[in-house]
């Protein structure tokens, strides 16, 4: 039987089944369990200024673990440079802050061919390779150029971005180059897919010959969408045992009878976090009533602090979050609730359950799970209204959502309004579709549709 090699990253906790990191790596934890194999990636440790070939390898069952340290060098490069300096912001529809630099390219793909080189060796020819997201987008051709031909497949967690977004990007051929490399390529949405495809063929760069296979660069490769799912069940679980929680009951006894807003986002630009605030302070401005009976509640764990801009943003949200407070709160009302750390997952699946509204309003995302995981943790008897932005992956699939121009403060506000006056009817007949999609379209699901669709791509792509 084929092992598979997962590769990311960032490898999750030893051992743990990658509890601590989510569902998603638990659904990959499970497929490697199931297979048998490897997860490669960074240990999330500098080593300085020496490079080292030296791989830290640890057995835990049949999966083995494969880590490697990266430079102070390969950091500035790679991760915060051109990765999260410029694919991350230009994926996601950012150009004003996209930041390319040659030097940071040439580090981009200095350590993809590191990782290459150091994981080649331990690829096995009937192994199946799964890469995960922007940061790996070279590994394939990488792989490709030291004669190896296994299976492999790519997905990005990301949006992919309309043409003339990505060849903004100096080397935008290069990655989509890269891409060709792998047999399968998998994205959250369709419109995702879609701009993939456009980018292939308005470019010359390649041309469709089948529904989902595409001729590039010399090679046959497949096409997918995988919208990704989350523990399903496992925070409905969360959820109902919630009340024993004790962040949940000082929360519950805090609000004394006050109404719960809640949104829960990394720091990011990407988040809309600055608009949804302004439109929370509209919806109190339009509407009197709500004053000292509405609170909203922002959970905003630190991202990517190392980044310049990333420390700016923390700075802003939480100076307008405090002028809100300052402008409409009293002395026995703070309208918003902002806190910079994680919540563990019980007491956020809680803190959702109590929750009238959840905000999720992205300017732009690939799918955003905090939605789906908003949704698993209602009552069903009386769940409260997602307020979802027409622009995260997720709005293609949770139609009883609310959706919303998250540009648009007075859309904001008025979403709001109708979620916390919604009936429970209505409210129940919005959330119970919603959540039968997200229980049988689970992580266990998307993992499992995307390996199996990864092994039929290649005899497909052989036949082509």
């Amino acid at each position: 039987m084929s092992r598979l090699i997962i590769v990311s990253n960032r490898v999750p906790a030893l051992g743990d089944g990658g509890a601590a990191a989510g569902g998603l790596a638990v659904a990959l934890h499970a497929a490697l369990e199931q297979h048998g194999g490897m997860w490669f990636g960074w240990s999330g440790e500098n080593s300085g200024d020496k490079e080292s070939d030296r791989l830290q390898t640890t057995e835990v069952g049949n999966i083995t673990y494969a880590l490697v340290d990266l430079t102070k060098r390969d950091l500035e490069e790679y991760y915060a440079g051109f990765a999260n300096r410029a694919l991350w912001p230009l994926f996601h529809y950012r150009l004003d802050l996209t930041d390319f630099s040659r030097r940071d390219m040439a580090g981009y793909f200095r350590v993809n061919r590191y990782f290459a080189r150091l994981l080649a060796p331990l690829i096995r020819p009937d192994d199946i390779i799964w890469v995960h997201d922007y940061h790996l987008i070279p590994l394939a051709s990488e792989l490709r150029q030291m004669g190896l031909r296994n299976r492999m497949g790519f997905f990005l967690h990301i949006p992919w971005p309309p043409p003339d977004v990505l060849f903004a990007l100096p080397p935008h051929e290069t990655i989509v180059r890269s891409l060709s490399s792998y047999d399968l390529v998998g994205f959250q949405t369709e419109f995702d897919a879609e701009n993939f495809a456009a980018c292939l063929i308005r470019e010359g760069f390649g041309s469709r010959v089948g529904t989902q296979v595409f001729d590039a660069y010399g090679r046959l490769f497949g096409m997918g969408v995988f919208p990704i799912g989350i523990e399903t069940q496992t925070f409905a679980e969360l959820a109902a045992a919630s009340t024993s929680d004790v962040l949940v009951e000082r929360m519950r006894h805090s609000l004394d009878g006050m109404q719960l807003l809640i949104g829960v986002d990394r720091l990011d630009y990407s988040k809309g976090l600055g608009e949804r605030i302004q439109g929370f302070s509209r919806y109190i401005e339009t509407n009197p009533a709500s004053r000292g009976k509405v609170v909203y509640l922002q959970v905003t764990p630190k991202s990517r602090s190392e980044v310049p801009e990333y420390a700016d943003m923390q700075k802003e949200i939480a100076e307008l979050a405090g002028r809100v407070n300052g402008s409409l709160g009293d002395v026995d009302w703070t309208p918003i609730r902002y806190i910079n750390r994680t919540v563990k997952r019980q007491a956020l699946a809680g803190l959702y359950r109590m929750a009238r509204a959840g905000l999720v309003t992205p300017l732009r995302d690939g799918m955003n799970l905090v939605a789906k995981e908003f949704i698993a943790s209602q009552d069903p008897e009386d769940p409260g209204v997602l307020v979802l932005s027409r622009f995260a992956g997720a709005a293609r699939e949770l139609d009883g959502a609310l959706l919303v121009n998250p540009y648009d403060t007075e859309d904001i506000a008025t979403a709001i309004a109708r979620a916390m006056n919604m009936p429970v009817a209505e409210r129940i007949e919005r959330w119970t579709p919603m959540f039968e999609r997200i229980d049988k379209h689970d992580v266990m699901a998307w993992c499992h549709s995307f390996l199996e669709a990864l092994k039929r791509t290649r005899v497909m792509a052989r036949a082509s």
